[in-house]
């Protein structure tokens, strides 16, 4: 029997319902506006009469459903820098034509990827991230493919060995990843060891391997390695990395992005000697 309260629900009202919960339970406006192909404004509308209701919680630039155990995630996660992670996802974007085949992971970054990806076409796109197959699928022409394997409700993506068998049977022309810590000594660094996993076994199939991450995760610290310096072709940033890693990035043969405020992009090529070894 319908409760009094849905009665009060308009029919978008329970359409962005629907998305939260194919989203996992949150989400940014900007995604939940995409996927139901209207304006970031009438999402916000539709959000203020929902959380009167109590069917939904409003943080900045996102909404979750009422008592979705992935609340926490969304506010510590999605929403933090939000400005500083458009401006790398554009600068991801920047790397990626029509038609190429790449391999999105999940995380917080990568899902602002995926939104920017949006503006491609005819890609063929591999992922274990719910969130980018909501952005991507049946868009441009684009063809999608979720990875199967162990749900992970908090993270949003499927994790194991069904996830990675499935993923090695593509060639990328680009792997798009996140990180939790870059180290000099160490490369790219995640908390989660199976998406590490993951990671150290796609590397050998992707012409190109770009990391969107701000610039906060230089001097964080994370246990599992992910991926070496040597496999990094780009890195796309906020913020110069310090000194030490500088280097260590143009040693091992990485170019760096850096996004500015401005929109504008300055990338820093290998040392000479580097692009030789």
């Amino acid at each position: 029997m319908m409760k009094d309260t849905d009665t009060k629900v308009p029919h978008r009202g329970h359409e962005l319902l629907d998305v939260l919960a194919r989203l996992g339970g949150s989400a940014r406006n900007g995604q939940i506006a995409q996927v139901m192909d209207v304006s970031e404004e009438t999402v916000r509308r539709l959000v203020k009469t929902l959380a009167k209701q109590g069917k939904v919680e409003r943080v900045h630039g996102g909404t979750y459903l009422r008592g979705s155990q992935d609340a926490p995630m969304y506010s510590g996660a999605l929403e933090q820098l939000p400005k500083e992670k458009t401006r790398i996802a554009k600068g991801v974007m920047g790397l990626i034509r029509d038609g190429m085949t790449i391999f999105v992971n999940v995380g917080s970054t990568t899902t602002y990827v995926a939104e920017q990806l949006r503006e491609l076409k005819d890609l063929i796109v591999v992922t274990n991230s719910i969130s980018v197959v909501a952005a991507l699928a049946d868009h441009n022409g684009s063809r999608v493919f979720l990875a199967g394997g162990e749900v992970s409700r908090a993270e949003r993506g499927s994790f194991g060995r069904a996830t990675e068998e499935f993923s090695r049977q593509f060639s990328y022309d680009a792997l798009i990843i996140g990180a939790d810590a870059i180290s000099p000594e160490l490369g790219v660094l995640a908390n989660n060891p199976r998406e590490a996993e993951l990671t150290r076994a796609l590397t050998g199939h992707a012409r190109r391997v770009i990391v969107a991450a701000d610039c906060r995760k230089f001097t964080a610290t994370a246990p599992c390695v992910a991926c070496p310096l040597d496999k990094v072709t780009d890195l796309v940033t906020d913020g110069d990395p310090p000194g030490p890693l500088a280097e260590a990035l143009s040693q091992a043969g990485a170019r760096v992005h850096i996004t500015s405020k401005s929109g504008r992009i300055t990338t820093r090529t290998p040392l000479p000697d580097a692009a030789e070894q």
